[in-house]
């Protein structure tokens, strides 16, 4: 077998890569050996900064096709026949952990799709959750914040996520899901995907409906009980980057259907809470799931690095027929996504083959770190322009009806229920499931201060008594104290 020389970045065949350049056999390396440089150059930048969320993570190509008609909803070609199939590629990954945090820990887990279509590419960025901890994004890095590390002790800290957990109440919603069966997933194979925050989708009359993504996963749901994903934890931390790729490799190729919640623009005027309010979900019995496609993944990069930790979703890459709705985490999560992949990966982000396009490009940017490309060649770089240079098209998704005053307004003033559906989960769960929940949020409540466990205590009992009464009781925290603690609140 006849192998290839080696060469250094720019073509030039190696002599010696088993020897630096030296003056004489006990003398100092020569600067001059600009193999040895380049070497250890390239070694010192071969990290590049983590995500701050979603930076543990493993991904897969595969096909997405269209299986019922949704034509009459958006005119988005992606979704326009029936058996219309397109490349995609989809990053699992965990959420509040570093690069070499475990699978198993307990975790939203990320769940980002790039459809490559012939309008450019569509991303849905979600999570194996349908609802988010919070409605505002400007609440977002004091939230990750909690999730993330102490600062003095660069620990873990559960008086942090618990503080700012009983201060907002918002986040029970997803606290409960979180700390149920569902918080650790079996494997990225084994749990669902959403787009938890609403999009529209427009038809060619352009007539608009919103929508709420729901990929259900066809291997079935299984979970990890603590104990389960403690011992994984320490057996294999990779155990679902393993199997992912295992299953694939195997020819067992993963699939999800999926499907779409729709709600009219009449239907969402008299909506009982806000329809966009990422804390919550729709009812199913009200807005029943329409099922329009499957994904499949059945290929697996060839390079984790240029592939999977090069991979750049954001909810701003939508195509004609797709759109954005008020959702203020989607609205801030539309500008928060892309200037991440600018600090990570540079402008030029776009030109990484895991992110290229299929569709042709054609803009007046220019320059930048990390240009690939042709840079434009002698195209003229300004618009408009007399040379023939790209220009806009007539297509425009219809405009929002908005109303009142520019403010700063409050989320919780204009909705306070916090409480009714994370409650309705509850009671939804198996007295098994319940059992597990309660000892998960009591394993780690119990370690933030008691003020704040009684504090956060009033939404476990607000959502349902059997809730605050189940981990009350873990927490060996008296029944009388606990109820005034609750009065008081509701004073």
């Amino acid at each position: 077998m006849t192998r290839p020389t080696l060469t250094t970045a720019t073509g030039t065949p190696v002599a010696d890569n088993q020897n630096s350049l030296q003056a004489g056999p006990r003398g100092p390396l020569l600067l001059e050996d600009f193999h040895l440089v380049e070497k250890l150059a390239a070694f010192n930048r071969e990290r590049i900064p983590e995500r701050v969320v979603h930076a543990k993570g493993a991904g897969a190509y595969g096909t997405f096709r269209v299986t019922r008609d949704v034509s009459h909803l958006t005119k988005a070609a992606v979704f326009a026949k029936v058996g219309k199939e397109t490349d995609i590629f989809l990053r699992f990954s965990t959420v509040g952990g570093e690069k070499g945090s475990a699978d198993a820990d307990r975790d939203p887990r990320g769940f980002a799709v790039k459809f490559y279509t012939e309008e450019g590419n569509y991303d849905i960025v979600g999570n194996n959750t349908p609802v988010f901890f919070l409605r505002d994004p400007i609440k977002f890095p004091d939230f990750i914040h909690t999730q993330k590390r102490n600062p003095q002790t660069n620990l873990k800290d559960p008086r942090a996520v618990w503080d700012f957990a009983s201060l907002s109440p918002e986040t029970l919603h997803q606290f409960t899901i979180l700390f149920s069966d569902r918080g650790t997933p079996a494997s990225y194979r084994h749990m669902d995907g959403f787009s938890s925050h609403t999009f529209s989708w427009i038809n060619a009359a352009g007539e608009r409906v919103w929508v709420k993504y729901h990929f259900k996963t066809r291997q079935g749901i299984r979970n990890l009980t603590a104990e389960q994903a403690a011992r994984l934890a320490g057996i294999d931390p990779d155990h679902a980057t393993r199997d992912l790729f295992a299953a694939i490799e195997d020819g067992q190729f993963p699939a999800w259907t999926a499907y779409v919640q729709v709600m009219t623009e009449a239907e969402a005027a008299r909506f009982p809470h806000d329809p966009f309010d990422l804390t919550k979900v729709w009812p199913h019995a009200a807005h029943p799931l329409v099922e329009f496609g499957e994904l499949v993944l059945n290929r697996n990069p060839e390079n984790y690095f240029a592939e999977v930790e090069q991979a750049a979703f954001s909810p701003a890459n939508i195509v004609p027929g797709i759109g954005f709705s008020p959702d203020r985490m989607l609205q801030g999560r539309l500008f928060a996504y892309a200037d991440a992949h600018r600090y990570r990966l540079g402008g030029n982000f776009a030109q990484i083959p895991v992110n290229q396009p299929k569709a042709p490009v054609a803009h007046y940017q220019r320059d930048g770190l990390m240009q690939t490309g042709g840079n434009g060649g002698r195209a003229v770089n300004y618009e408009p322009n007399s040379f023939g240079g790209p220009a806009q098209t007539g297509a425009r998704e219809p405009g929002h009806v908005l109303t009142g005053p520019s403010g700063h307004y409050d989320h919780r003033a204009a909705d306070s229920d916090y409480y009714s559906q994370a409650g309705a989960l509850f009671r939804l769960q198996a007295p098994d499931a319940q059992a597990r929940l309660i000892a998960n949020v009591v394993g780690s409540l119990g370690g933030a201060p008691v003020e704040i466990q009684k504090r956060q205590l009033v939404h476990f009992y607000r959502a349902d008594p059997a809730y605050g009464a189940g981990v009350a009781a873990g927490l060996r925290l008296g029944l009388d104290d606990l109820v005034d603690v609750t009065a008081a609140a509701a004073e």
